[in-house]
């Protein structure tokens, strides 16, 4: 069994992405790695070389900032990332530049790919997610956070990026797929409050028109993490990649959980999700099999 992992990223030391820590955590999986590199305004060439590993492949890319239409631009560097994996490549992960994987679901997502791995009516392997938020002490608990999502693949071109790269289908169909026993963690929303606040001002801008994004983000110097509708604190551990990022964090976030700024009807269904574990009406970008 071979496999390869893909990413794309742009700017990593400019907007503050894990990317070092989010290439770190799927190496181990992998065969090969593709890193698709976005034309950068700071080091990020250089911040990827010196990971040491003879598995990474940079291609360099430039970015269309015309395609704002629903965050495309994303999805085309992923396919592009992942035009370039190695056609003798059974699986690919695809990791996120502030995706990370924990060491400690290395042996279940092997174990997954393996016994999969002949059976092709499973075209991807599905993630539970974590969304950190704020800090890496808390992490999203309501119905604007996706639960799930597909981050395996089968190494068949006919698979594409779908949307603003949240998940993926082959020819428009969504992708049936296996439910592992894993996670995702997402810290895109864990930066200090002047790097948070950049990023929204340059990351609207892939769906919106200047005016409009420019608009979304506001005027302010720095991010404002309390206005978050509900919140659960963290009680496990981080992967041993983020262990320095933990350890540098010099903002202060705090936010009291019982608290649920949640409409009505949103916070009905927080109960029922909360009381028998399914969340009724959730979007589902795939196929369980």
């Amino acid at each position: 069994m071979k496999v390869a992992g893909f990413t794309f990223v742009r700017n990593a030391i400019k907007y503050d992405y894990p990317v070092l820590e989010s290439i770190q955590s799927v190496l181990p999986l992998c065969d090969e790695l593709i890193v698709c590199l976005g034309r950068s305004e700071d080091e990020t060439e250089a911040l990827i070389r010196s990971i040491a590993s003879d598995k990474i492949k940079i291609i360099h890319s430039v970015w269309d900032d015309s395609l704002r239409e629903g965050g495309r631009v994303l999805a085309i560097e992923t396919d592009k990332a992942f035009d370039a994996v190695s056609a003798d490549a059974d699986w690919a992960i695809y990791i996120q530049a502030d995706e990370v994987i924990h060491e400690k679901y290395h042996p279940e997502i092997r174990r997954a790919m393996q016994g999969r791995l002949s059976d092709l009516a499973v075209e991807g392997l599905l993630f539970r997610y974590l969304h950190f938020y704020g800090t890496y002490d808390y992490v999203g608990d309501s119905r604007k956070w996706y639960r799930n999502e597909i981050r395996i693949i089968r190494n068949n071109k006919q698979i594409r990026s779908w949307k603003d790269a949240q998940g993926f289908r082959k020819q428009g169909e969504k992708l049936a797929v296996k439910a592992i026993d894993a996670e995702i963690y997402h810290y895109g929303w864990v930066k200090s409050p002047q790097k948070q606040q950049e990023k929204q001002k340059i990351f609207h801008k892939l769906w919106h028109a200047d005016s409009v994004a420019e608009k979304m983000a506001g005027q302010a110097d720095e991010f404002d993490y309390s206005k978050i509708d509900s919140l659960s604190l963290f009680k496990g551990t981080h992967p041993q990649v983020m262990q320095e990022r933990l350890a540098s964090v010099n903002w202060n976030f705090e936010f009291n959980v019982k608290e649920k700024k949640l409409s009505f009807k949103n916070r009905l269904m927080h109960i029922l999700e909360t009381l028998t574990g399914y969340r009724f009406f959730e979007y589902k970008n795939y196929r369980k099999l």
